[in-house]
């Protein structure tokens, strides 16, 4: 009974308070996610200068495999535990053992169809790095439904925590084995022992305990939200890693490893805020879609033209500075990497807000709506990245990827957030004022880049960056809260 009034409590929850928690959540998240992403940036540093362009392609041909299984490997049982209206204690065991079975009977099939999936991709060398990369998913199955647990809970902390552990490990043994000159071995070891660390963790912070058992009709209710919800986002990692399958496939290891470098660049924004976003996000739009029929719309109406905002002179900066970026970071022999991030940092920002509109359907429970959007996507974006490789390499690949996102995936986006009754159209006027201020800041960062045309790339990026983010704050922040950001910097705290 106390769980059934826990769950009635929480759904019920007033939207500020779940507002709250969110925000909470989003903060441990971000902090986590920035201290990982600092020690990724430093870690594909060492790791650029330790392996060959070779090398990142075969890891890049593994981890395309990878982000795949491991969203399809427990069909949405994380994402339906998440949302689940009702006991948790009495959904996990059935939720555990379907994760299981499911992501055994996928390991065992990519086990078999490795040599073919490495082969089509163009780097058959990297069957047994599939292998051993794709075996996480057996520790993730054990671990889902306490780390969705977790995040249903808003205890982004404890989780934060334990995948910042795991990533220490991966780093140290990445690293070593680098320098044992391992190749692309470096990477896959160095994810498994991060995903056995990480799980152990959680598995100690959840306090659930870890039982196994069967009911038909809670199987039911997690497999028609979970297989909609796993085949939407299995379509979406698929679609944002199907640029490494085609470049490999028309052109090979070493301008795949290239590509990989850039898109890894380009996805550090969505690693360090989309990531810390997904961890609230399905959550808190799942208890807003319980409340009146508003609510949901308000939330959305708030949040997206604060990520726009945020996101959009990061990619302006990184795409117009993505040469002296490269070659200031990782050397000059990354320099083919530069003209593949110009492209990708478009893809990032439609990357960011078409990912936060599947969040917020997922939330809802619209599912379905997920699985059309990225079919409808890809079917613009296989032909597009076919195209462009054959006519301009990794760099064609990367303008089609970035095409097929602006003109095909958010219109579908804004199109799906509409049939599931999301009121979208008071969005449009809040997002004028930062595309304008991001005009102006690309218009003064191409100009820092004809001055500075003979600068060293550090200069170049760090004078480049500054004028050109500190052009688009000045238009796009008003001009109140910036004449009040002193005073509430310097403003003396009250003491307890």
């Amino acid at each position: 009974m106390e769980q059934e009034d826990a769950t009635v409590t929480e759904a019920q929850a007033d939207p500020r308070s779940i507002g709250e928690k969110a925000g909470r959540g989003f903060g441990w998240s971000l902090l986590g996610n920035l201290v990982m992403k600092a020690g990724s940036f430093v870690m594909g540093l060492i790791l650029a200068r330790l392996l060959s362009p070779a090398d990142f392609g075969v890891y890049a041909v593994a981890l395309a495999a990878t982000s795949f299984v491991m969203v399809v490997k427990d069909l949405g049982i994380m994402a339906a535990t998440i949302q689940w209206r009702g006991s948790l204690e009495e959904m996990s065991p059935t939720a555990t053992l379907l994760n299981l079975f499911s992501a055994t009977a996928l390991y065992g099939a990519f086990w078999v169809a490795a040599p073919f999936y490495a082969s089509h991709a163009g780097s058959p060398e990297a069957t047994p790095v599939v292998r051993l990369l794709t075996a996480v998913i057996l520790v993730e199955a054990v671990t889902a439904v306490r780390s969705a647990a977790l995040l249903r809970r808003f205890q982004q902390a404890q989780n934060s925590m334990a995948i910042l552990a795991g990533f220490a490990v991966n780093a140290a043994v990445a690293i070593v084995l680098a320098a044992e000159e391992a190749g692309p071995y470096s990477f896959a070891w160095g994810q498994v022992a991060q995903a056995v660390v990480t799980g152990v963790i959680v598995l100690r912070v959840a306090r659930m305990p870890f039982r196994i058992g069967f009911d038909r009709a809670i199987a039911g209710r997690l497999l028609r939200f979970g297989i909609p919800s796993a085949a939407g986002i299995g379509l979406e990692v698929a679609l944002l890693n199907v640029g490494y399958i085609i470049v490999g496939d028309i052109m090979g290891t070493q301008p795949l490893g290239y590509y990989l470098l850039a898109f890894n660049v380009s996805s550090w924004v969505p690693g360090l805020i989309g990531t810390a976003i997904r961890t609230v996000s399905i959550a808190g739009f799942s208890r807003l879609a319980e409340q009146e029929a508003d609510s949901l719309s308000r939330g959305v109406q708030k949040s997206v033209p604060l990520l726009y905002s945020g996101v959009l002179p990061l990619a302006i900066v990184m795409g117009l500075l993505a040469h002296p970026l490269v070659a200031f970071l990782y050397g000059a022999k990354w320099d083919q990497a530069a003209g593949v991030l110009r492209f990708l940092a478009v893809v990032m920002v439609v990357r960011m807000l078409t990912s936060f509109a599947l969040d917020i359907l997922n939330g809802q429970g619209a599912t379905t709506l997920t699985v059309w959007i990225n079919v409808g996507y890809g079917l613009a974006l296989v032909p597009a990245v076919i195209v462009g490789t054959h006519m301009e390499g990794i760099r064609g690949a990367a303008a089609g990827q970035a095409a097929a996102s602006l003109l095909v995936a958010l219109p579908l986006a804004v199109l799906g957030l509409r049939a599931a009754g999301v009121r979208v159209a008071p969005i449009a006027p809040a997002l004028l004022r930062p595309s304008l201020g991001g005009l102006v800041s690309g218009a003064a960062v191409l100009g820092m880049l004809s001055v500075l045309d003979d600068a060293p790339p550090w200069v170049t990026l760090g004078l480049g960056a500054a004028v050109g983010l500190v052009v688009y704050v000045l238009i796009v922040v008003p001009a109140d809260r910036l004449r009040a950001l002193p005073q509430a910097v310097l403003r003396p705290r009250p003491t307890s």
